[in-house]
Order: structure tokens, then sequence, then C-alpha cells
């Protein structure tokens, strides 16, 4: 469970193919607080830390994880954002984040406001929905929702959020992971399922 609180950017150091799974290689600055087995969120994607050596770590995606995210699109010295999994008694200053991606969206529109910036994403229609001033996170990053549309919507970045994540390096056409708000996508089933049934 994490809470879309960027702790760090990693770089890609390496990345590896086997058979259907891709290994991937980064460093980070608190590398040395690493464990094996700990979840550590890459891009709002849980995945877990499976060797530790010489100041970097290695995580191992599956084809699932691939399709569904933007992960399988990273290349070396791509910079990915990082969190590790909150701690019962923390905080929760984002909302809650599970890291299971939903889908990826495309940057559609990069507009700079008096010092902040504005980024609009589509997405391909489905269950899944936004609503205005809802949560929502965006590789990983917990943001608030506004023009909220059909397939699209906008967030709203300050400069701090811009220089500690990889939202500094997305342009029109940067694919970017998404996962909805829990809650929402709930109430979403379990309206569907009484409309089913009435």
């Amino acid at each position: 469970m994490f809470s879309g609180i960027v702790e760090q950017m990693g770089l890609v150091k390496n990345i590896e193919k086997e058979k259907e799974n891709v290994h991937f290689t980064l460093s980070c600055p608190f590398v040395s607080e690493l464990k094996i087995d700990q979840s550590v969120s890459h891009n709002g994607v849980c995945l877990t830390v499976v060797k530790l050596i010489d100041e970097t770590y290695t995580v191992t995606a599956i084809k699932e994880t691939l399709d569904k995210s933007n992960l399988g699109l990273l290349e070396t010295g791509s910079k990915v954002n990082l969190e590790r999994s909150m701690k019962p008694d923390s905080l929760l200053d984002g909302h809650i984040v599970q890291g299971h991606v939903d889908q990826t969206a495309v940057c559609t529109k990069v507009e700079e406001a008096d010092g902040s910036y504005y980024y609009t994403f589509e997405y391909e229609p489905g269950e899944n929905v936004t609503v205005e001033k809802g949560s929502i996170s965006v590789n990983g990053v917990s943001l608030t929702v506004v023009n909220s549309k059909e397939t699209s919507f906008q967030v709203a970045i300050i400069p701090y959020t811009y220089d500690v994540t990889n939202f500094h390096t997305f342009k029109v056409g940067t694919v970017v992971n998404i996962e909805f708000d829990i809650i929402g996508k709930y109430i979403t089933k379990i309206v569907k399922q009484q409309l089913a049934n009435s």
C-alpha cells in the first residue's frame, strides 16, 4: 500500500529480458535501506526487490504488468518515480494507492501557468472513471483531477512536484500509468451490478 507521495527518482541502469519477464536494475538514493522481498512502487507499479548488488537493486515485471503499464517502454537511463510502502504509523499525505495500475494514458497537452503546470491525459474508455476534484495516481503520483471528462482529465502540478518526479520529462505523446481511485472503482462496480439485477 502506498500514498502516492514520491520519495525519489530512480535511474534505470540495466534491462534484461527473460522469456516473458523483464528484470529492471535501478539505482536510487535509498538503495542501502532496501531489503530483498521489499515492495517498492515504480511509476505507480508495485514491484518486489529480488536482488541487491553494488548500490543497485533489481525488480522483475511479468507480462501482465508489462501489458498494463508503461514499464515496457523504459530504457537504460529512464527516470522512474519511486515510493516505498507506507508504514502503519505514517501520515496518509496523498491517497490510498495500491500499486495496481489499471491502464495507461497518453499526455495530450502540457501548459505552463504562472509557475505551475497543467497536464492533460487521455485514456481508453472502460469501467474506470474520474470525477472532478477526485484522486488519481499518475506514474505513482497522488494528484487531484481537474476538468474531468469521459476519457480524459487534467492535473495541476506545482513546481516542487515537477522537479522531484519524472513529470518534468513528460511531453505530448508520453505514456503514463494510471491507477484510478479504489473507492470509486468499488462504487462503479456496485452500481453496475445493481443496474444489471434491476
